[in-house]
């Protein structure tokens, strides 16, 4: 049997941090992974989506300059870019991307427990004193009748293996996955349409911005059917017929992007005593499992399906482990975790949404400033959306939705500000470069601070001072 200081399973986002960070430090670390390394994220998910994404913005910023005040006739067409897509990822994917883990020992192969301390691989078997298991998460296949009698059905898994793009494609699910897909689909040529359960897209987001992306969706001849129930998938005629209760849907192809389900199954993490649920492996504030010398990171344990969350789960989790003090700094809970959706406009949130914090009921403020208030953002030919930030009158700040250009970078200033604490005023007191989109963070800050001059105690010192 042989022995290592650390094994990982699985080397997605959050496997590849704990095994570059333990090679780093010198720590003997054996990295077992099933497919490729770079996990779903690099392979089938975030990295090729934002590729294809960005060949449809191509496509459609070429077929509008006349809004840039540019006139010439262009045909344009999308020829092959999944093509381009898969290129994208061999270059990213190549000898250099693989150094960072060549002093780790890569096993290729299915892993399970044999008990609480091994691991075995084809067959054979290995120990160590801690182990990370990071699997991540696959796509969930609802059980609507029909759906899986489907030939050839979509997901992120094989998406973009395809080799041309359908005439028509009907998209279940409205979060990210559906929403960017919807876009770059729509945008490369392919009649689009969205069907799902939730009451707007990205549920997990505002609504307001939410319906900013619904309408620009309309526009760009996207269908979006909100609140819907499927009640059945066939096939008739080579045709996939999605039956809803807001209508009936046919498309040459589906794609399905439902949510996740954990990758548990192959584990038999009951020989190891391990605790589980249908949502994840349960683990404590430091990525623990209920096996003290075992760690789940990442989409496993179902605490934040997002890349950027399980590579600091990855890093928090071994620094943990390596230290001999339990550091409440290393606690997941302390950091708060941003995300974005990068169709046009982008989307992105922070902390509570409004309708989170009127829940809880908390007193707040709402303040919130359109993009066309923007001078830069005008010019730019993106007008569209608004900054709205749940913040009280002491200038606390609970959260921060954004829909617009920039979304998914000026989110991180409000990230900074919630995590270590900071007030709106310290926001109004940093210069920002003008004219920088990031301006518009400024602007809020400034829109708030004119809203406390309003206040009693404020008019009696302007009188006082006269």
């Amino acid at each position: 049997m042989k022995q290592f200081d650390i094994i990982v399973i699985g080397m997605g986002p959050a496997g590849m941090a704990v095994s570059a960070m333990g090679s780093a430090m010198g720590l003997s670390v054996l990295a077992i992974e099933k497919h490729k390394v770079g996990g779903e994220c690099l392979n089938c998910g975030c990295i090729p989506s934002k590729a294809l994404l960005k060949a449809g913005e191509a496509l459609h910023s070429a077929r509008n300059l006349k809004r840039y005040g540019l006139d010439g006739e262009l045909h344009l067409n999308a020829s092959d870019p999944m093509q381009v897509v898969r290129d994208k990822i061999h270059g990213i994917n190549d000898k250099k991307f693989q150094k960072a883990f060549e002093r780790a020992t890569l096993v290729s192969g299915t892993a399970e427990f044999l008990d609480d301390r091994t691991v075995q691989v084809d067959g054979e078997s290995y120990t160590a004193k801690k182990i990370f298991i990071a699997t991540g998460t696959e796509p969930f296949v609802p059980p609507i009748p029909g759906l899986k009698d489907v030939p050839d059905i979509l997901t992120n898994m094989n998406m973009f293996e395809i080799e041309k793009m359908p005439e028509s494609l009907t998209i279940i699910g409205g979060g990210a996955i559906g929403s960017e897909m919807a876009q770059a689909f729509s945008r490369l040529g392919t009649k689009v349409a969205v069907a799902h359960m939730d009451p707007h897209l990205v549920p997990v987001g505002d609504e307001e911005a939410a319906r900013v992306l619904e309408d620009v969706f309309a526009k760009e001849g996207i269908t979006v059917y909100n609140g819907a129930k499927i009640t059945g998938v066939t096939v008739k005629d080579g045709k996939i017929v999605t039956v809803t209760d807001k209508g009936t849907l046919t498309s040459e192809r589906i794609l399905v992007a439902a949510g996740r389900k954990p990758v548990l199954e192959s584990l038999r993490l009951e020989r190891a005593g391990i605790e589980f649920t249908k949502k994840g492996i349960t683990v404590d504030s430091h990525m623990r499992t209920n096996r003290s010398h075992i760690y789940a990171v990442g989409d496993c344990n179902g605490q934040s399906l997002l890349s950027h969350a399980a590579m600091h789960q990855g890093m928090l989790a071994l620094m943990h482990a390596m230290s001999p003090f339990s550091l409440s700094m290393l606690k997941r809970e302390r950091y708060v975790v941003p995300w974005s959706v990068f169709t046009e406009p982008e989307i992105a949130q922070v902390g509570l949404t409004e309708k989170e914090a009127r829940a809880r009921g908390l007193n707040i403020q709402v303040m919130k400033k359109d993009f066309r208030a923007y001078g830069r953002t005008v010019a730019d030919g993106h007008p569209e959306g608004f900054i709205k930030i749940i913040t009280d009158g002491r200038g606390r700040i609970h959260g921060a939705s954004i829909v617009g250009e920039a979304a998914s970078e000026l989110i991180h200033e409000w990230t900074m500000a919630i995590q270590y604490k900071k007030r709106m005023y310290h926001v109004m007191m940093m210069q920002h470069a003008f004219p920088s989109v990031s301006m518009i963070n400024k602007m809020i800050a400034e829109d708030w601070m004119m809203e406390k001059m309003k206040s009693g105690w404020m008019q009696k010192l302007v009188k006082w001072l006269k």
